[in-house]
């Protein structure tokens, strides 16, 4: 081992009898052991300025950007080496930056295009963006109140911000007995107000019948659900789908989920837990909250709404409607990273009784997470509202996206989106070879070509728009879209959401998908006049 910096070693040797003289002290070579300044206040301003620039310029000229690459598996690991460097390059930040742009970008799905119409939007925004920069620069982790007062109160005030401006019940705001916070997604939502739940209900019939409690969905609910599900201890076959037809939206049916309870309940069975949703993933269904309350109360059965796209749109005045009765679930969640500008992660969680998640995942604190500071104080300690420990000062990036644009900005943001929909939607509509599926309720238009009856009609519809959105998708420039398979029906969707998207885009996708429909409509009636 080699000796610490600024010791004296001894160095023998020998006379020329062979007498061992007194040792000679020699200073040894100075080392360096402490690390390079890794926090440069001016490296830090040199490198975050040329970041912004580069971030600027990929908004620049995101038009140059297929939305969806044409990759092939492996693509980037065969040009990467296999192993990390063991020193750093020249300008190695300057060339991470380059390779970013020259084998990354290319290789990406770009979520930000303007021409990004395949997924419910993973919206961005300056201050987003920045707020997540002065989030990540200050870095603190708030899981007590004592290891980050001051973050732990800010959220504390943003939760309740965002909870009034969504227009949802006061019964789950601080300001009304309940309470809410920031977690990373909806999933991690869902999952933590289902073990409160659980131990609830285990509070009251004992442990031991784990096995008898049902949870309840509809066959449209998010599929990360029963997972949650499974995680918590639930049995497999006892998360029940509630099937959900056309006639009524694809919304939860109250009769249905009242069969469903009922018939568990008569087998001896302990229902739990229902997830509604406001905004469903395929359609944008959104299931009548106030009615599903009323059969889950008979059997006090928590009521969670997963709100996770649509609920952005409760900003806006004119959609307070689709969470009529509200005011009986027992917790609502709903992520601002999707529709209200606030940058990958931000999801926002509100229950009614604080106390039940403190209940299943509280800690018992050690000696060093307390602080004299907040004895003998009802302080919120939100490591015991969730289930990691470590957590992000997310409040941060919310709290200034209230304060930079107002909610009267987060509605106009909204209803940009939702004219543009409108506007698609009589597109479609204008074209007799095609028909609106579902009833469009926020941003998104379901749609799908029609298939003549000389050309198979019904049968071969789906086959038919299988291949029109291959054909869309396939366009370089784009638009990129999706699909929904909902009662048995294929249909494309176009969700409008990014922050870029203006009225061109749209109207310039439509022509894509209306030219791409012409020609194959124009092979099949070939291929039908040939073998007729």
């Amino acid at each position: 081992m080699a000796p610490p910096s600024n010791c004296l070693v001894t160095v023998n040797s020998t006379t020329d009898n062979g007498a061992v003289p007194a040792p000679v002290m020699v200073e040894a070579p100075q080392q360096k052991l402490q690390c390079p300044n890794l926090l440069d206040a001016d490296e830090f301003r040199r490198q975050g300025h040329r970041v912004i620039d580069f971030i600027a310029d990929y908004y620049g000229r995101m038009g140059d950007f297929p939305v969806h690459p044409s990759v092939t598996p492996g693509f980037l690991r065969d040009v990467l080496p296999t192993e990390a460097p063991s020193r750093p390059e020249p300008d190695a930040f300057g060339s991470a930056l380059q390779d970013v742009r020259d084998l990354i970008l290319p290789g990406m799905t770009h979520w930000q295009s303007p021409r990004h119409f395949a997924h419910f939007p993973a919206s961005s925004s300056t201050v987003g963006a920045l707020g997540e920069a002065l989030t990540a620069g200050i870095n603190v982790i708030p899981f007590t109140w004592a290891a980050s007062p001051a973050a732990t109160e800010l959220e504390m005030v943003v939760v309740d911000w965002l909870g009034k401006a969504l227009h949802l019940p006061e019964s789950l705001l601080f300001a009304g007995g309940g309470g809410g916070t920031f977690v990373g997604t909806s999933c991690e939502a869902i999952l933590c107000a289902i073990v409160a739940a659980r131990d609830r209900k285990l509070a009251e019939i004992g442990a031991k019948r784990i096995c008898d409690l049902v949870v309840y969905c509809s066959d449209q609910t998010h599929f990360f659900f029963r997972k949650a599900a499974r995680i918590a201890g639930i049995q497999r076959d006892h998360c029940r789908e509630v099937r959900t037809c056309r006639e009524d939206m694809f919304a939860l049916s109250p009769t249905e989920l009242q069969a469903a309870m009922q018939a568990d309940v008569d087998a001896g069975l302990v229902p739990l837990f229902l997830c509604a949703t406001v905004g469903t993933t395929q359609t944008t269904a959104v299931d009548p909250i106030g009615e599903l309350c009323a059969v889950a109360a008979p059997h006090g059965v928590w009521v969670h709404v997963d709100a996770a796209y649509a609920g952005s749109a409760l900003v806006c005045p004119e959609f307070r409607h689709v969470i009529d009765g509200a005011e009986s679930v027992d917790s609502f969640s709903m992520n601002p990273h999707k529709w209200l500008l606030a940058n990958n992660d931000c999801c926002a969680m509100w229950v009614k009784r604080p106390c039940a998640l403190v209940a299943a995942l509280g800690t018992e604190q050690e000696y060093i997470l307390k602080d004299a500071a907040s004895e003998g104080h009802d302080v919120v300690d939100y490591k015991d509202w969730t289930i990691t420990l470590t957590r992000r000062f997310r409040a941060l990036k919310m709290w200034l996206l209230l304060r930079c644009y107002g909610v009267d900005g987060l509605r106009g943001h909204i209803r940009s989106h939702v004219r543009m929909a409108e506007a698609f939607e009589d597109m479609v509509r204008a074209d007799a070879r095609f028909e609106v599926v579902t009833e469009r309720q926020f941003a998104l238009v379901c749609f799908r070509l029609r298939s003549p009856e000389k050309l198979g009609g019904e049968k071969t519809a789906n086959e038919l728009n299988r291949r029109l959105l291959e054909e869309v998708n396939a366009v370089g420039s784009g638009p990129y879209m999706s699909s929904a398979n909902v009662g048995g029906m294929y249909m494309l969707r176009c969700a409008i959401g990014s922050t870029l998207t203006e009225e061109r885009h749209v109207s310039d996708a439509w022509k894509v998908v209306q030219d791409r429909a012409s020609a194959i409509l124009r092979k099949m009636e070939i291929i039908y006049r040939v073998l007729g």
